[in-house]
């Protein structure tokens, strides 16, 4: 079936995702200053822009984390753990440091 663009429509939305990422991506660069990242590998920034944004399915982040990030989900979740709790992170970019540290607190709070 043809989107109304006539594309299939699930290629059309990864590409809307793709330029997305792009903008969070440059979104963190722009907030952290320089200087305010000097501790942060690009790998630790590259985390947290990914992890600055949303996605529709966790089948589509789960795709995302190996084809960009080069790591397994599980090994994303631990590093991104990791990285929570570094200082260093929270001064990058506080607002999404913040919100997952919510996030994790939530979930831990849940099950127990």
């Amino acid at each position: 079936m043809s989107a109304p663009n006539g594309g299939t429509g699930e290629g059309d939305d990864a590409r809307a995702h793709d330029r997305d990422a792009e903008r969070a991506g440059d979104g963190v660069a722009e907030r952290a200053g320089d200087g305010v990242a000097a501790g942060l590998s690009d790998e630790d920034r590259s985390v947290l822009a990914f992890a600055a944004r949303g996605w529709p399915s966790p089948g589509e982040k789960e795709r995302a984390i190996r084809e960009r990030l080069g790591m397994s989900p599980v090994r994303y979740y631990q590093y991104l753990n990791a990285l929570l709790d570094d200082a260093r992170a929270a001064e990058y970019d506080p607002v999404t440091v913040n919100r997952l540290r919510r996030l994790r607190q939530a979930n831990r709070d849940r099950t127990r």
